[in-house]
This record gives C-alpha cells, structure tokens and sequence, in this order.
C-alpha cells in the first residue's frame, strides 16, 4: 500500500544494512541455521525496486562517495524532467526532443547502451502505443544511467563539443582547451575545470544543439557536486 503512493517520486534513499529498507548486505537469518549470510535485500527495498525498477535508489552511507552522489542526483533530475514531460501531455515530438536533450549525458555514461537507446528511439514509429513506448524508454533511460560517466566518456563527449567552436579559436586557445581537457583524463583536473571553459566558449559562440544538453548543467549548480573529481 505505501508503495503504491510513491509513483510520483524520482528518488529514494534507504537506510543501509536494515532488514526492510537494506539494498545490499543485509543479514538474512535461517531458522536453526548459524549460517547467517549478509546477502539479502530489505524487504520494503526489495518490493520498491521491483514494482518501480526504474526509480534512481541509493543506500545513505553510499552518498557519502562524490562518483555516486553525483550519478544519483543526476538520476533525479533526469526522471524529474522526464515525469514532468508525461504529466505535460506525451507526443512522439516530445519524446524526441527529450531524448535529443540527453544525447551527451548519455554518451558520457555509456557508448554502447547510447547507440542502443538511440535505435530504440529511432523506432518510435513502429510503436503503436506512445505510452507502453514511454514506460520502455524510461525504464532503459534509467538503466542507461546507472552507469557511473567515466574520465574516458567524459574526455570523448568534451572533445567532440570542442570541434563545435575549434573554427573560431586561434592555436592557442586550442592548445589551453586541448590541454585542459587531458590534464582532466589523466585526473590531474576536477570535471569542472574544463568544463567551465567549454561553457565560456558556448556562450562566446553559441550553438543551438550545445545549448539545449542537459550534460552541461544536468542539476541546479548550486549542488557543486562537479567541484572535487
């Protein structure tokens, strides 16, 4: 019954090791067994992942690592926009424009999974019913997500935003951009450094598709949640 109440959420941290809302490592006691492994799953946790599997979930002691707190709000956010999108009134013209919106982040977090999703949304025509399209879409969205963005995907999606605008930079420009971004790779560099220089030669040299990626602010700023790795 509670979990019936929660479909509007986007988010849901559980209390980590507890018998009911437990994700992981939860020690499952056998009747007249001292065998008492730690391999279960809470059973208020258990029965929210399977009647909404596509809900971002997280243990609080887990938020505690930047990579995952970050990859869980930007999971919030995502679902948040796209909750807001099917409650607007769905239309294969929105659903496209969504997913166009998210073609970055998405690259950021996994190659393969981002050109599998993009032919799923290429299909959209051979769906009959848009919303059994929408609940499929967000339930791959999501699992898409789950993937932590990694330096190497961050470095390829930055590069490619770099030749929007490399015409209208001199050499040295390049150069500091170019260096920038690898210093970033080699994890000489917090995210943000070269990203705050990517969005100050956006806003120099604007362009429609940059401008509409939700890569570059998938959360309000005030979150800082980029500032240290």
């Amino acid at each position: 019954k509670k979990i019936a109440s929660l479909h509007h959420l986007c988010g849901y941290i559980v209390c980590a090791k507890s018998p009911s809302c437990g994700m992981e490592r939860v020690r499952v006691y056998q009747p007249e067994n001292n065998n008492n492994r730690k391999e279960g799953v809470g059973i208020f946790t258990r029965e929210l992942m399977k009647q909404m599997p596509w809900l971002p979930v997280e243990e609080d002691g887990r938020l505690h690592d930047p990579v995952l707190r970050e990859n869980f709000v930007e999971r919030i956010y995502t679902l948040h926009e796209f909750n807001q999108l099917w409650r607007s009134g769905l239309t294969r013209g929105k659903l496209i424009a969504f997913h166009s919106r998210y073609k970055l982040t998405l690259l950021a977090h996994s190659q393969p999974a981002y050109r599998e999703i993009g032919r799923f949304v290429a299909a959209i025509e051979q769906w009959s019913s848009l919303e059994a399209f929408a609940f499929e879409y967000r339930q791959r969205l999501m699992d898409l997500l789950k993937h932590k963005a990694t330096r190497g995907n961050h470095t390829n999606v930055m590069m490619h935003v770099q030749g929007y605008f490399r015409p209208q930079l001199n050499a040295k420009q390049r150069e500091e951009l170019t260096s920038l971004i690898d210093h970033y790779r080699q994890g000489l560099q917090p995210l943000l450094a070269p990203m705050t220089l990517l969005k100050h030669y956006m806003s120099e040299y604007p362009d429609p598709y940059l401008t509409q990626q939700r890569y570059f602010e998938p959360y309000p700023e005030a979150l800082r949640l980029r500032y240290g790795h």
